[in-house]
This record gives structure tokens, sequence and C-alpha cells, in this order.
């Protein structure tokens, strides 16, 4: 094949997800509604927990963070595509697929570490519930976000230095609906061996490690369950981690999923389409997931959307204030009685 220098690239081809010119509105609007619901999703998530004081927790920090991620992790990749269908046109610049390339790993290597942050969270409420606000501190919750910024940083900025020392051919042809760092790797002319083996090695060592200690948190808190002898309790010590567990098992479930069909199978397109699962389905489903299993988020978006609709009912709004006090002492006042130290109780924060 002719080679050519890195420096003479203009641009790539993205060969999307189907050929065929009838599918294409189908593949717009399809893709448009599903941007569309994950980014409202999960701004409304945000918002709720911005605008709802009672949120002001580690769970909810780190949640709306994630939310965040979610709605940057789709935008790297799902309107470019869906301007290339608009315009008929499957090109994307050298300069763009780099930095596409750049802010999906950065975003996706996010979401693995607020997964793990979040599932220490819930280790520390349901294991140690009487040492939780001196645990959770506003410092250390702090430093753990920063932690997860400067750690997905730090891997995608390696990945996109690694790609610049390539040297690429004259076939061009991405068989993916983004510049997905594998595909890219594919198409280089020159020596890629450096390349796989960081790839391979930041994928395991970033990727395992986090899945480790999501599995050790969640062994631990499992067993302090399983220890508590009410069923109350033991059902608001699930129904806690439930939403978090249901989003983990989606997020790493689809991205092996898609390893494995890569794995088993040589055509790229097949692929692409089940990358579809962890690049857009996921982030969709997340605040759905975390709304319908989660009563404060539930009522925080109750608020939210009485106040964007400009209800401003005097008495109404007093006696919603009055029942929002009562319901929360009454919720502290149970949980005070349900804490029985040394059961590993829930504890919920």
């Amino acid at each position: 094949m002719e080679q050519q220098n890195q420096t003479h690239i203009s641009e790539f081809i993205l060969l999307g997800l189907s050929d065929e010119p009838e599918l294409q509105p189908l593949l717009f609007g399809l893709f448009l509604f599903m941007y569309l619901v994950t980014f409202t999703g999960n701004l409304l998530i945000i918002l709720a927990i911005i605008m709802d004081s009672h949120l002001h927790t580690p769970m909810y920090l780190f949640l709306s963070n994630l939310s965040f991620t979610d709605i940057c992790f789709t935008s790297t990749t799902v309107p470019k595509m869906l301007l290339n269908i608009q315009m008929q046109n499957k090109v994307i610049t050298y300069e763009e697929c780099i930095t596409q390339m750049y802010f999906f790993i950065l975003f996706g290597g996010l979401d693995n570490f607020l997964l793990t942050v979040m599932a220490y969270d819930r280790f520390v409420a349901i294991c140690h519930p009487l040492h939780y606000t001196v645990m959770m501190n506003p410092l250390f919750c702090g430093l753990m976000l920063l932690a997860s910024w400067l750690l997905s940083i730090v891997y995608s900025l390696l990945h996109g230095l690694m790609i610049l020392r390539l040297s690429f051919c004259t076939e061009l042809e991405i068989s993916h609906f983004f510049c997905e760092l594998n595909q890219v790797v594919k198409l280089a002319c020159s020596d890629t061996f450096l390349n796989d083996l960081v790839m391979y090695f930041t994928t395991g060592l970033l990727g395992v490690t986090p899945l480790t200690g999501i599995l050790f948190s969640y062994s631990k808190i499992v067993s302090s369950i399983l220890r508590i002898t009410s069923v109350e309790s033991k059902y608001k010590a699930f129904s806690t981690c439930g939403s978090h567990l249901s989003v983990i098992c989606l997020f790493y479930g689809t991205g092996l999923g898609v390893y494995l069909s890569s794995a088993a199978t040589q055509n790229s397109k097949a692929t692409a389409i089940a990358s579809v699962m962890y690049t857009v389905v996921t982030p969709m489903l997340n605040p759905f997931i975390y709304s319908l299993r989660n009563k404060d988020i539930k009522q925080g978006l109750r608020k939210l959307l009485r106040r964007r609709s400009g209800v401003q009912d005097d008495g109404s709004g007093r006696r919603a204030v009055r029942s929002s006090v009562s319901n929360n002492m009454e919720c502290q006042a149970k949980q005070a009685q349900e804490m029985v130290p040394g059961s590993g109780t829930l504890k919920h924060i």
C-alpha cells in the first residue's frame, strides 16, 4: 500500500452504520430522538439536584457529575453523525477525528471512574453509616472527583499522543460511525506495536482496577445487608443501591458485549452496531433508571417542574413545605429507631 506522511492527511471517511440510502432518514430520526432524550433526561437530573437543597449530598453530587459526563459522552459522537447524514457527507477531518477520539476516551474513562466512586459511596453509607459524614466529607469527595478527572485526562491524552506519531496510508475509511481508537489504529501504515501495547495495558489497568473496586464494594454491601434482620431495612438498603447497580450492569455489560462481538467476528459493521448500546443507549437509559427507582430524585424533579411551570399558589406552597418538613422529620425518626450499633443497618444519606 502506498504510504502517506501523517502531516499530509486531511480527512477520514466514516462509513457509518449502513450504506443503504433508504435507511438514512430512519437512522437520522432514531439517533436524533435518542440524543434529545439523553440530553434532556440528564439535564433534568442535574437541575433537580442543583435546585433541591435536600439533594446536596455526596451521592447526588456524584450522580450530577455522571449525568454531565453522559451528556458530553454522547455529544462527542452523535451530533457529527447526524450532521453527516443530513449533509449526505461521510467525511471527517483529521483534526476533528483526533479531537472526537480524545473526548470520547476522556468521558468514557470518566464514566468508569465515577461509577467506581459511587460504589464506594454506597459502601460507606451501608457498611459504615455512623461514620458516613466523616468519611465522605466535602474535601474527600472533591479530591475523588478531581482524581477521576485527572486520570481520565491523562488516559485520553496518552492515547491522543500515541495516535499523532502514526503515519497513515491512502485507505482512510473507518468502519464505524465515529473515530473509534482501535479502528483508527488499524488504518496506520507505520508500526502500531507500541500503540497496541499501550492500549491493552491502559485498558486493562484502568478498566479492570475500577471494576475490581466496584465488585469489592458490592460484595461488602451484600454481606452487610444479609446480616440485617429487619426485612424493611433490607429493602431500603437494596433500593438505595438498586439504581446504581443497574447502571453498572448496563455500562459494563454492553461494553463487554461489544468487546466479545468484535473478538468473535471480523465484521466491523456488526461491531459498530453493537457499540451503539454503550455509546448512545446506556446514557439515554441512565436518567430513567435513577428517576424511576429513586424517590428523592422523583421529588426533586417534581419540584423543578412545578417551579418551571410558574405555579405559585401560596396556600398550597405552604402546605407543601409543611408536608416536606414533616416527612423529613418522620423519616429521620424512623431511621434513628432502626439504627442498631454494629448491625450494619443503612442510614439513608
